[in-house]
């Protein structure tokens, strides 16, 4: 794969009855990071895990951990996320108050500061922050469900923020979630995408987590990742 495009499994899709096992095999598969999407029944309609999976799988995976906080008040437990072995926090920008704050708080923990844009959400909340952030990552569905389709007008999106970083010199991660198979992975990397998170794509694959993370890879190398 080309050094700039990474892959998120998201556990959200896993099997928790093997949970460690699922991510290890998406490790060993490719995987360059792993995505776990917390969910708290208010900010999204679905209720997934918190902290404790985090600590669980810290001593199962040597890639970076990252959570993304799909919860109300995320300031609340930043610290606790830290302490348990995440390496990137993401926020989402409707969910804080002071944003500027909490990104700030973020990277007081040691952190890599990530900020999440729903798909209604206009790409000019970003103007003032750009430079604070390592990543931004724009779902590509309305949060809260694994396995929904990928909304289409995430590519315009993605083209429109990768001009504005390009426009301020600034490299950051570009990263986008839901929907993302092998066919939209690719089109969101052409877009301007360099992160995928992927879920049921990955572990629930008919052939299993190994062969899904290839023919992802595949995919984002191939010719409709390139435009040709």
């Amino acid at each position: 794969m080309h050094p700039t495009i990474k892959i998120a499994p998201s556990i959200l899709s896993a099997n928790f009855a093997r949970l460690g096992e699922d991510v290890l095999a998406a490790e060993r598969s490719g995987a360059d990071r792993i995505h776990l999407d917390v969910m708290d029944g208010h900010f999204v309609p679905n209720i997934s895990f918190g902290a404790v999976v985090v600590r669980s799988l810290r001593p199962v995976t040597h890639v970076p951990i990252e959570v993304h906080l799909m919860i109300e008040d995320p300031d609340r437990y930043l610290k606790e996320f830290a302490e348990a072995g995440a390496n990137t926090l993401i926020v989402h920008v409707e969910a804080v108050v002071h944003l500027h704050r909490t990104l700030s708080a973020i990277r007081d923990l040691g952190q890599k500061v990530g900020v999440a844009l729903n798909p209604a959400t206009s790409l000019h909340v970003l103007d003032d922050i750009l430079e604070e952030v390592d990543l931004i990552l724009l779902m590509s569905v309305n949060p809260g469900f694994s396995g929904q389709k990928f909304i289409p007008a995430t590519l315009s999106r993605l083209k429109r923020l990768s001009a504005m970083l390009e426009h301020r010199g600034l490299e950051r991660e570009v990263e986008v979630d839901g929907g993302v198979d092998f066919m939209t992975g690719p089109q969101a990397v052409r877009a301007g995408a360099n992160v995928l998170v992927a879920a049921s794509a990955i572990f629930n694959h008919s052939h299993g987590i190994a062969s899904a993370m290839q023919q992802l890879i595949t995919a984002c190398n191939g010719p409709l990742a390139k435009g040709e």
